[in-house]
């Protein structure tokens, strides 16, 4: 009966599957819920979202599914005239509520719609009708486990209240990068191949190969498990960079601190990439560009970070580097097109938001590399192209 509810967390792009769905309709037959929205706006959240980065999208789900009941728009406005009026009201240690009827919430709604159709008056004190005071599952001032209340003001908290309120606008996805969501975000890159001489017991195949040999114990031994992923990052410092600074850093950090890649190379570049790298932010030791390309092999997986601004002449141009010192035979353009046709799994990361990428710089980059905005969203995309496989 909650199936649409499935679909509805889905348009809201909360990555609710199958086998969690299911999970759920099995602790609501064991009656985890029990007979609450309350509980059940707990349970569902607590097995359907991997992550407090979706409850906001969460709450906007449940408020919307949960909340739309149609009712004749005169029919609703004469009851809340009713029940605001002086209210009759009862205390919930007056009545057992062990002894009143539970209803599922499908129940409940065609239960409503029905008493709004056939209400001709004002109740108060009953435990049918929507009223004021009483055991009725509809109205307000009255006592039941698991109603829907009609104006008045709640006495205890509701679901409804919970997701309406919506105290986590603070954790949606568009929040600043910690360094431990970029960790969490790499780790999308690592892949594990069995490979050396260092072997491991599998467990699951050897318990798989006892029982098959009924019961004559077996030990089945494999290479162990290593990330064979190699990581180059290029990162764009100083100038229009320097807000981000913090921000670049802090994924510098996590791609260091992430030990789960075979190899990690990382180089510093200005405005654009040209006849060579940097080793350092304080552009001291240099390595040549060309002398990367032969050197690195293309199964190498690589990040490319800057806002790619600069003045079109920097881009185009050879001896386009903005440093005076520094001299460029070949055009950035044409080293940024080396690298893109050297590395197969390759993207660039930009800083500011998509609404900035119409300068020409910006765009003629993009044409070139794939391009995500630098947020947790873009570089959960971002870890998803590295990931990519190419035929």
């Amino acid at each position: 009966m909650f199936t649409q509810f499935f679909y509805t967390l889905k348009a809201y792009k909360i990555p609710v599957t199958l086998t969690e769905w299911l999970a759920l309709l099995k602790a609501m037959e064991q009656g985890f819920a029990g007979n609450s929205l309350v509980t059940f706006y707990y349970l569902a959240r607590a097995v359907l979202v991997k992550s407090e980065n979706f409850y906001d999208q969460y709450d906007l789900a449940f408020r919307d599914f949960f909340s739309g009941l149609e009712v004749p728009e005169e029919l609703f406005d004469e009851l809340l005239k009713w029940l605001s009026e002086e209210t009759l009201k009862l205390h919930r240690d007056a009545v057992d509520l062990s002894a009143l009827p539970q209803h599922d919430w499908e129940t409940l709604q065609k239960m409503f719609e029905e008493r709004l159709r056939e209400q001709k008056e004002r109740h108060d004190g009953g435990g049918r009708w929507i009223g004021t005071g009483g055991t009725s599952p509809f109205g307000h001032g009255g006592v039941h486990p698991g109603g829907i209340r009609v104006g008045g003001e709640s006495g205890n908290l509701s679901a409804m209240q919970i997701a309406t309120a919506r105290k986590f606008r603070q954790y949606r996805k568009d929040v600043t990068l910690d360094v431990r969501q970029m960790k969490v975000a790499l780790k999308k890159l690592r892949h594990l191949r069995r490979t050396g001489n260092r072997l491991e017991l599998d467990i699951d195949e050897s318990i798989d190969k006892t029982c098959r040999n009924a019961g004559e114990i077996e030990l089945i031994f494999h290479p162990e498990r290593k990330n064979d992923v190699k990581l180059l990052l290029l990162m764009d410092a100083g100038g229009s960079m320097l807000p981000y600074a913090r921000l670049v850093n802090r994924l510098f950090s996590a791609a260091n601190s992430v030990n789960h890649f075979k190899t990690f190379r990382y180089y510093y570049f200005h405005n654009c990439i040209y006849d060579y790298l940097n080793a350092g932010m304080q552009f001291g030791e240099r390595v040549s560009t060309a002398h990367l390309l032969k050197n690195l092999n293309s199964s190498y997986k690589v990040i490319i970070v800057g806002d790619a601004s600069m003045a079109p002449y920097e881009l185009f141009m050879e001896n386009g580097i903005i440093d005076y010192y520094e001299r460029n035979e070949t055009a950035g353009i044409d080293w940024l097109r080396r690298i893109a046709d050297h590395f197969r799994h390759i993207v660039w990361l930009n800083p500011n938001p998509p609404r900035y990428w119409q300068h020409p710089t910006v765009s003629a980059i993009a044409d070139i590399f794939p391009m995500f905005q630098l947020s947790l969203d873009g570089l959960d995309e971002a870890m998803k192209e590295l990931t990519r496989k190419f035929h």
